[in-house]
This record gives structure tokens, sequence and C-alpha cells, in this order.
């Protein structure tokens, strides 16, 4: 009969085998649908919102207003609420941002999605290096809404959200499947954590533009644009 500490060594090497086989076919899977995203057109926005003032300012004429270019943006439903979705990785000031707006203001609007235009490259390289702009507003047309959030200029198109809930920690896979919000874990694995938002469109603002204009999207690592493709008649897609 073999003895018990033999077993739990056998066990220990099983599990720690077992560990690392996961951890190897995860990383692998990542890699993939990395690779295949690439290969997918994903539009480009922009969201705008007040900057928590908790947060320390680059200089003493900072602007009170934050933006970041979202990685990930869609909507997920138009009835019976219009809601939209995106990701942010934290930590972050745009996340600690509409985290603050969503517990402490009386804002009846938290933030404005930007929906960039192709001439708007640029901006989108603006709101996503911090390091090379650290005053984005600085020079950049923009307007207010009704609650004074900045609306971009030559967009194709901005909508005026509110945060449903709180966000969700897309590293804690246990929290979203157990629902409970209130334990917030830290991460401490590899790669760049994230938080789930999910608005409500509270409103379709005015965007001042000139003609019709096409929308920006990120393809194999680059920006680029629609073009209309020749097609028989009767094949399009039927609304």
């Amino acid at each position: 009969m073999r003895p018990r500490s033999f077993l739990r060594n056998l066990t220990y090497t099983l599990t720690e085998r077992t560990r690392r086989q996961l951890h190897t076919e995860a990383r692998a899977i990542r890699d993939d649908l990395r690779a295949l995203l690439r290969d997918t057109a994903q539009p480009v926005a922009v969201v705008t919102a007040l900057m928590d003032p908790a947060i320390p300012q680059a200089t003493k004429s900072s602007s009170k207003f934050h933006g970041a270019t979202l990685s990930s943006f869609t909507s997920i439903s138009l009835d019976p609420h219009p809601l939209v979705a995106f990701s942010l990785r934290i930590p972050s000031r745009m996340a600690t941002s509409l985290t603050s707006a969503h517990v402490s203001t009386g804002l009846y609007s938290h933030m404005v999605i930007n929906i960039l235009s192709e001439h708007q490259a640029s901006t989108a390289l603006r709101f996503s290096r911090a390091d090379l702009y650290p005053e984005p507003f600085v020079s950049l047309q923009h307007t207010l809404t009704e609650e004074g959030l900045p609306i971009l200029d030559g967009s194709v198109g901005a909508m005026s959200c509110r945060l449903v809930a709180a966000s969700w920690p897309l590293h804690d896979l246990e929290s979203l499947t157990s629902g409970e919000k209130e334990r917030q874990s830290q991460w401490e694995g590899e790669g760049v954590a994230s938080e789930l938002f999910i608005a409500e469109v509270i409103r379709v603002e005015r965007v001042p533009t000139t003609g019709t204009v096409r929308p920006l999207l990120y393809h194999r690592r680059g920006y680029v644009t629609t073009v209309e493709i020749e097609s028989k008649p009767g094949s399009k897609p039927s609304n």
C-alpha cells in the first residue's frame, strides 16, 4: 500500500501539471482570438467625461474633461432600452472618473461616446496616448452637451449615456457568475485587466459636420474606412 505522503505528492504533481496545461491553453486561445480580431474591422470611438477631481492633474491648466479611445465598443440593445457596452483597462483615469460619476454626481448623463469619422485618426491617437498628449482637448474643436460634456466636432455621431450599474471586473469571472458586485478583487496576473461598462443612451447628440462622413475603423493594427462594394440587384440585406 502506498504511503499517504506519496499520494499527496502525486496529487500535487498532477494538479500543478494541469494548472500549467490550462495556462498554456488559455494563452494559445488568447493569441488565436487576437489574430482573428485583427482581421475584423472595429469602429473607433472616444468616450469623454468629467475628470474625477480627486485625480492629480498633469498641469495647473489641465482641462476638467477627460477622454479615452475605446478599444471595444458595441450596441447591445435597442428595445426595450437602448444600451451600449465598452471596456476600459484598469487602473485608468477614465475608469476612475466614470465610477466616480456613477456614484457621486447628479448629472443625468455620465459621458459622451463619440463615433469617430475617417478624418479623425489623429484624434484617436490623441486620446490613446496620454504620454504624448497630456492635454488632448487643447486646440481640439468641440461643443458641449446640456450637461456640459464634450462632443468632438467632425465625428460621425455622438451619444450621451448614463451608466446603468457599476462596472464589472472582467478578470474576476467568479464575481460575474455569482453576481457579487460588492466584492472587488485585485488583478495580479499577466496582461492587462479590464472592466466592463454598460450604459443607457439617453440622447443622440447633434454633431457639427460638413457633409456625409464615413466611419473610422481599426483593422490589422491600422486605421481604415469603408468602401462600397458592387452587389447584384436584390442581394443587399433587408432592414
